[in-house]
C-alpha cells in the first residue's frame, strides 16, 4: 500500500482570502499530458478556459514555477491554480468575535453567511472574510454551521493544531446548544429525544428519514410559547446534516424560514435576506485541547420572529430586513 505524504505549502499566496485550488494527479493511465488530464478533470469550465490557463502560465507546480499543458503526465504530481472569484453579494451583517487567542477564534456567525467557501459562495464566507478582517491566512474551520443557521463557529489559528480541535467534534466531546422558533403544538409531548436515521443524498437539497441503524439524536425542549410559536432549545448529540431541522419537521413543527422542510421551496435567491431562519447556535462549551481551558461561549444573537412576530407574514418572511 502506497503511503501518503503530506502535500507540500502552496506555492501561491491566497487571493481575498481564499486558497489556491490544489490538483494531485493519479496514480493511473490514460493521459499523455498534464494538459489532457486537467481539460478533463476540469470539464465543467467553459471551452478553452483550462487551455488558456495553462498557455498564460496560471497552473503552477511545488515550486511555484509554470506547467505547460505539453508537459508529460506524471502520477502523483500536485498542481494549484486560483479558480476564476466572480462577484458575490455581500452578506451585510455583521461578524462578531466572541473568543480569540493564539490558537483559536470563535464567531458568531449571522444568517445566509456560509462558513467555508463552497460552491457558489466563496469569498463571501465567514472563513475567508475572516483571514483577511484578521490578517490570518491559516485560519481553518473546526466544524460547519449550515449557511441559513446562525451562531458560534470555531476557527482554528495554526494548520498543525486543527486536527484536534476536529477531533473534539467528531468524538462529541463539544457540548452545542441551539435554539429555534417553530410553531407551537399543545399536543407535542416535551421534552423527548428524538432518534432516527437520516440520509443526505449528494446533489439532493433536503435530508430524509429512512429505515435503518439510527445515526442522528436530539434531545428536544420547550423552553416559552407565544402568539401560537415555540421557542425551543435543541441539543444534537449526534452531527447529521439538516439534523435539527429534520428532526423538528418530524415532529410537526419545522423551524419559522426553512426552504427545505418540510417541503423544498427552492434556494433562497443571493441578496434576498428576508427569510432568515429561525435557528441559532446559542452554546459551545469545551475544554480546550491545547490549553486546558474551559470555553464556555454563548452567542449574543437573538432570533428575531420571537421579539417581533409582526414582523413576519404567513409565509415565514421578514417584511423588513434582519
Amino acid at each position: 500500500m502506497r503511503r501518503r505524504t503530506p502535500a507540500p505549502p502552496s506555492p501561491l499566496p491566497q487571493r481575498q482570502g481564499v486558497d489556491a485550488v490544489r490538483v494531485r494527479l493519479p496514480f493511473s493511465e490514460g493521459w499523455a499530458t498534464v494538459g489532457d488530464y486537467l481539460i478533463e478533470r476540469l470539464s465543467g469550465a467553459a471551452p478553452g478556459v483550462v487551455a488558456e490557463m495553462l498557455d498564460s502560465g496560471l497552473v503552477v507546480g511545488a515550486d511555484g514555477e509554470p506547467v505547460a499543458a505539453g508537459a508529460p503526465y506524471t502520477p502523483g504530481l500536485r498542481l494549484w491554480f486560483h479558480r476564476d472569484l466572480p462577484p458575490e453579494v455581500p452578506v451585510p451583517f455583521p461578524l462578531d468575535i466572541v473568543h480569540r487567542d493564539s490558537h483559536i477564534v470563535v464567531v458568531d456567525k449571522p444568517h445566509f453567511l456560509a462558513t467555508t467557501p463552497r460552491g457558489s459562495h466563496v469569498t463571501e464566507t465567514a472563513l475567508a472574510r475572516l483571514r483577511r478582517e484578521l490578517g490570518v491566512p491559516t485560519l481553518g474551520a473546526a466544524h460547519r454551521l449550515d449557511r441559513l443557521t446562525a451562531g458560534l463557529v470555531l476557527f482554528v489559528v495554526r494548520p498543525e493544531e486543527r486536527g484536534v480541535y476536529q477531533t473534539l467534534f467528531s468524538e462529541r466531546r463539544v457540548r452545542k446548544e441551539y435554539e429555534a422558533i417553530a410553531p407551537y403544538d399543545d399536543s407535542l409531548a416535551l421534552p423527548r429525544t428524538v432518534r432516527s436515521r437520516i440520509l443526505k443524498e449528494r446533489g439532493v437539497p433536503a435530508a430524509r428519514e429512512v429505515e435503518g441503524q439510527v445515526n442522528a439524536e436530539t434531545l428536544v425542549e420547550l423552553t416559552g410559547r407565544k402568539d401560537g410559536l415555540g421557542r425551543y432549545r435543541l441539543t444534537p448529540r449526534t452531527g447529521q446534516t439538516h439534523q435539527l431541522r429534520v428532526h423538528m419537521s418530524a415532529l410537526g413543527v419545522p423551524i419559522l424560514g426553512d426552504p427545505l422542510y418540510p417541503v423544498v421551496t427552492g434556494p433562497v435567491p443571493a441578496g434576498d435576506f428576508r427569510r432568515p431562519l429561525q435557528l441559532l447556535a446559542r452554546r459551545l462549551e469545551f475544554t480546550d485541547p491545547v490549553t486546558g481551558a474551559e470555553h464556555r461561549l454563548r452567542s449574543g444573537r437573538t432570533l428575531r420572529a420571537w421579539e417581533s412576530y409582526q414582523d413576519w407574514d404567513g409565509c415565514g418572511v421578514l417584511r423588513t430586513s434582519p
